[in-house]
């Protein structure tokens, strides 16, 4: 095997790796289960279900962290305690224990079932998601165009009426504010007629927003059953076909994690010993297979990897059960590639209790690289501590990741304000943000795949704009704040900048300007990358190390 290519080039290829990795999700069983915690890990509800089982852990003396070192050989292959040296056959060591844990955890790989699944899992594996961009590239209707119809369609109305439906949902907001229940009520009344979840992207955002307008009027227990509707939950077959369609026609996600993996890359060269501690998990580990690749196919050959992902308990018997199978795939995804690869699960309610020597304790920085990854997740954190003067828990966990004195700490935010604490001035700002996305949706899905455009904006859009919309306090799990408030939040917690280096821009803008749609914006500010959607920013891609190590560094 020949030695890989840059990370700027491989980066516009790598990237269809992650397809065939989801057609590998899909064969599992009780997939349904993982795509509903992938979207909400940490909702109220289900920690407030996950005490019970958190407090018998805790009087078992497991305490709130699973770690996967106590069962080695089920998830790592090789362990500290067992002596073994790890090998690219860890995978097999890793299959066999599963089966004997579990009778049947994975289905057999030919069992392709009689649902249509088995070939779009060909397709997939072949093609990645290539066999979409042909669809998702025809002509496209000039902005201003697009735009001026879309009015139009807005204000036709059957009897003539004409209504501004962000007007009416911005009234309407006001109303509940103040408590007035009637006002309230004549006006989402107004805004039901005029909006539905197939029309224009204006009607469709009116349509969820004013469930979760609803939702407020009516208390927590309406928010907690319209967020977990069991009927209103799109199969796993149409979660990955709507996944599949937003991979190849958004760049988002995409970005995110190109963006992040190059950093990654960058700070592990030379080194023989990489250490990857990821925040989250609730992607099923879809970051991680091109990295690996890329790892694996390094010039000098590849670095011993081991990867701890620190994720939220699921309730029940086994909290870690969602990590430890994100582990398995991939361990066997590294296996492939015949990379040494070790996993460890770390299952915390509350992050801000995982240190860093629970994570990284015990580790020589001289021998091995520490590199942090957050895609997206931090922000879902409580901004606040409830306690006069004491850190909230996102400035705790930066605290924490500090002290792990990472080679890098890759932090990918979203940038809008709809986390502020004041309800008009938050639901203002999510209609900004929300407007956006359903603006790309409508614009870059082709209409036969319109029925995908609507599971992605039902199952996860709604979900999120009513938990904003809807929630308060401890309810409300996304908490969003502007990059610069991040840029803020990280130097108080001693953090400094590292500058986004130019090719790795190059290459992000190149690909985005050949394969998406030419409204996406890809921008640098103040360190950091940025990407949006008809000039709104959206998403937010920075690059950290310790402030005092670089001094120490720059001394030398």
């Amino acid at each position: 095997m020949g030695p890989a290519a840059p990370p700027s080039e491989a980066a516009t290829t790598a990237d269809d790796l992650v397809l065939p990795y989801i057609s590998r999700i899909l064969m599992e069983e009780d997939i349904d289960d993982d795509m509903f915690f992938c979207l909400y890990p940490d909702h109220p509800a289900l920690l407030e279900a996950q005490q019970p089982f958190s407090q018998i852990l805790s009087s078992s003396g497991i305490a709130g962290e699973l770690n996967m070192e106590d069962s080695a050989a089920l998830m790592q292959g090789s362990g500290s305690g067992s002596g073994r040296k790890s090998s690219g056959h860890c995978g097999d060591e890793l299959e066999a224990e599963v089966g004997r844990a579990s009778k049947m955890i994975v289905m057999p790989e030919d069992d392709d079932g009689d649902d249509g699944v088995g070939e779009m899992l060909d397709r997939m594996m072949l093609n990645g998601d290539e066999a979409f961009h042909g669809e998702l590239n025809a002509p496209r209707v000039p902005a201003e165009k697009k735009g001026a119809k879309a009015v139009r369609r807005r204000r036709r109305q059957a009897k003539g009426e004409v209504v501004d439906l962000r007007e009416l949902l911005l009234s309407c907001a006001q109303a509940v504010s103040s408590g007035n229940r009637r006002s309230a009520g004549e006006l989402l009344e107004q805004i039901k007629r005029h909006s539905s979840p197939t029309g224009d992207a204006t009607q469709r955002l009116a349509h969820y927003f004013a469930d979760g307008l609803e939702a407020r009027l009516a208390g927590v227990a309406s928010l907690e059953h319209r967020l977990f509707a069991a009927a209103e939950r799109a199969s796993a077959m149409e979660l990955l076909e709507a996944y599949q369609v937003f991979m190849a026609a958004c760049c988002f996600k995409w970005v995110a994690f190109t963006f992040a993996n190059m950093t990654i890359l960058r700070a592990a060269e030379g080194r023989s010993k990489l250490h990857i501690v990821d925040y989250g998990g609730q992607y099923h580990g879809l970051q991680w297979p091109s990295l690996l690749q890329w790892l694996a196919e390094r010039e000098g050959g590849p670095p011993e990897v081991r990867m701890t992902l620190v994720g939220h308990p699921q309730p029940g018997f086994r909290p870690a059960r969602r990590l430890e199978r994100t582990g398995r795939r991939l361990s066997n995804c590294a296996r492939a590639f015949g990379l040494p690869f070790k996993f460890r699960a770390v299952a915390a309610a509350r992050w801000e209790t995982v240190t860093a020597e629970d994570v990284a304790g015990g580790v020589d920085p001289d021998d091995e690289a520490i590199v942090v990854n957050d895609v997206l997740n931090l922000g879902t954190l409580m901004d606040e501590s409830g306690v006069f003067d004491d850190p909230s828990p996102r400035d705790m966990v930066l605290g924490n990741i500090r002290d792990m004195r990472p080679a890098v700490f890759v932090q990918a935010v979203v940038n809008g304000a709809h986390g502020a604490p004041f309800f008009p001035t938050r639901f203002r700002e999510a209609l900004f943000f929300f407007s956006a996305l359903f603006d790309m949706l409508d614009a870059t899905t082709p209409k036969e795949m319109s029925h995908l455009r609507m599971v992605l904006e039902r199952d996860v859009l709604r979900r999120a704009a009513v938990g904003v919309i809807a929630g308060e306090g401890a309810e409300r799990v996304e908490r969003p704040e502007t990059y610069r408030r991040w840029q803020a939040r990280n130097r108080r917690a001693g953090l400094r900048q590292v500058a986004v280096e130019a090719d790795v821009v190059e290459a992000v803008r190149r690909r985005v300007r050949r394969r998406h749609h030419e409204e996406f914006v890809i921008e640098e500010d103040a360190g950091w990358l940025l990407q949006g959607w008809k000039g709104r920013i959206l998403y937010a891609h920075s690059a950290w190390v310790v402030a005092e190590a670089e001094a120490e560094d720059g001394a030398r």
